[in-house]
């Protein structure tokens, strides 16, 4: 029986027998028995995403209290639209190239820091405004590839903007591209702060389409 582990772009957990490309992490959300019993805490701002390779700490562990929740995602796309971040530590080039794209968004001078609390502070922002007032509705020709969005009529299926397409999220892949209708507005998923991170020039790491996975897998 799979865990309950894996991250849609809606940000919810879902037990799939589908494998991740990335490892994430929002503290631990487990019970008393080591079952997941909550999807996210207020209390941890820092959702990241990871590479899947084993680090010095040694194999990753499930169901055990008291440890953070290991999470995946089928792509860095769908870890974005859940409101994480690169990891600082083991995907540091991803995190560097990450930095580089919000100081580009931000205009923020180059001798000026970039913390990654700031940045987690930011982003447990976009998603408390969300909650707030639900997602911001932005023409598909003005969105930027990587983000994802719902469609009207289709607010069950998340798509990803990609070349001036829409391609339908699957724990499966993606569908071939649908083109959107003229002047067609959608609900954006990705948090605003990462849609403009993606519009500065970050290219995150999805293996589905050749081209992709070099730039901002590490």
């Amino acid at each position: 029986m799979p865990r309950r582990n894996r991250v849609t772009p809606f940000g919810t957990l879902e037990a799939t027998t589908a494998r991740g490309a990335l490892m994430g992490n929002r503290g631990d959300l487990h019970g008393a028995d080591g079952a997941i019993v909550r999807e996210a805490r207020p209390d941890v701002l820092r959702r990241i995403c990871c590479t899947l390779a084993e680090g010095p700490g040694g194999p990753v562990r499930f169901d055990t209290p008291g440890r953070y929740t290991p999470l995946f995602f089928a792509d860095e796309a769908v870890a974005l639209a859940a409101g994480h971040r690169p990891c600082a530590r083991c995907r540091r080039p991803a995190f560097e190239r990450f930095v580089a794209a919000w100081r580009r968004a931000g205009g923020i001078a180059e001798g000026v820091a970039v913390r990654a609390d700031e940045i987690d502070r930011a982003l447990d922002a976009a998603r408390r405004r969300v909650e707030a007032t639900g997602h911001p509705r932005t023409p598909v020709a003005d969105l930027p590839d990587g983000t994802f969005v719902l469609r009207d009529g289709d607010r069950d299926a998340a798509h990803l903007v990609r070349a001036g397409g829409l391609h339908r999220w699957r724990w499966e892949g993606y569908d071939a591209a649908i083109a959107p209708e003229a002047g067609e507005t959608v609900a954006v998923l990705t948090p605003a702060p990462l849609v403009a991170v993606l519009r500065a020039g970050y290219r995150p790491f999805v293996p589905a389409f050749a081209g992709d996975a070099a730039p901002s897998a590490g």
